[in-house]
């Protein structure tokens, strides 16, 4: 601990646009004091999400974020102290704990973790990234053995992890990414069997000769032109997994939204659902389970993006924002 000194980096103000550096500011606060009930929290590692752009507009399944606070945020945190049972100084948790270097949060809103090697893994590919691949795509995808997975946003935190979930499960998997090179790394490091540069401006057309037998199961992570370029060659019967809307997070989202809705649902008669990863949190021990043994027998990789300091983390999620990461991003703070 830097004495009684707490860093934090508050939003003061609401983007009514991109996301911009001037958003943001940091300050140095008061170290927290933990109530009953409580821990105070050292904060190792803080989550960039998408998600954290979302909050920014309004209540979701969260609390909007407001004006002149801490930005909200997950982290991986060690327990400083305790006036909470069933946590002591030392343990490590999961739990919002907000963009800062130290935090006091209510036990009941904290998970704790495991001690594993490297800690990062309990944000990746063993925390809600993971998870959130793991159940959008085998609760609500369903996909068969042979069938073909498309998935966007393909080379982020969960989107890289949905395609090689259903390449374990035997699937042909393309995967939507921007850039040559993500798309290269795609195929080259992960396995996908296509993948396909939405920026290349022939998104339609590339996306039918990747998937020429049509696509049975879609991970939507970025909403907008690539759901409506993938809706016409579902096939029938096919199932969509809603994840996210990165199309619609950061500046304006496209004027017309997605076209052939319903039409192109009933017609093709497609299960198109919204999940929330805590919706399955009770089952999270048969997902770690498999996660677990795929890492370990070298089925699936993983892969991170790290940052180091706290003052970087509002940079840290406008690149995110903009595309620049390759798998799971988040900020190691150095206090």
């Amino acid at each position: 601990m830097s004495g009684n000194i707490n860093r934090q980096i508050l939003l003061v103000e609401k983007p009514s646009g991109k996301l911009a550096p001037e958003h943001f500011k940091m300050i140095e606060g008061a170290m927290p004091e933990p109530k009953d009930g409580e821990a105070l929290l050292r904060v190792r590692y803080i989550s960039l999400d998408a998600a954290n752009r979302a909050w920014m507009h309004g209540a979701t399944y969260r609390s909007a974020v407001e004006a002149n606070s801490v930005m909200a945020g997950g982290a991986i945190a060690e327990v400083v102290s305790s006036k909470a049972a069933g946590l002591a100084p030392g343990d490590i948790v999961f739990g919002d704990t907000g963009w800062q270097e130290f935090a006091a949060v209510p036990a009941k809103h904290l998970t704790k973790m495991p001690k594993l090697e490297p800690m990062t893994h309990l944000l990746s590919v063993f925390g809600v990234a993971g998870l959130t691949a793991y159940f959008g795509l085998l609760e609500i995808g369903k996909p068969k053995e042979g069938e073909t997975v498309v998935v966007s946003a393909a080379a982020g935190s969960v989107g890289s992890i949905v395609g090689q979930i259903a390449r374990i499960k035997g699937c042909r998997v393309v995967g939507i990414a921007g850039g040559a090179d993500k798309c290269h790394w795609l195929t080259s490091e992960l396995g996908f069997d296509a993948a396909v540069d939405y920026k290349d401006g022939a998104l339609f057309k590339a996306l039918r000769a990747a998937a020429p037998k049509g696509i049975d199961v879609y991970f939507d992570n970025v909403g907008g032109d690539i759901l409506e370029a993938c809706l016409p060659q579902m096939n029938n019967y096919g199932r969509i997994a809603c994840c996210g809307a990165i199309s619609q997070y950061d500046g304006a989202p496209s004027a017309h939204g997605p076209r052939g809705v319903p039409g192109l649902i009933v017609v093709k008669r497609l299960t198109m659902q919204g999940f929330i990863v805590m919706d399955y949190m009770k089952d999270s021990e048969r997902a770690l389970a498999d996660l677990q043994a795929w890492v370990k027998s070298g089925k699936l990789k993983v892969q991170e993006d790290i940052l180091d300091g706290l003052q970087n983390t509002p940079k840290a999620l406008i690149g995110l924002l903009a595309g620049e990461n390759r798998g799971k991003r988040m900020v190691r703070l150095t206090t």
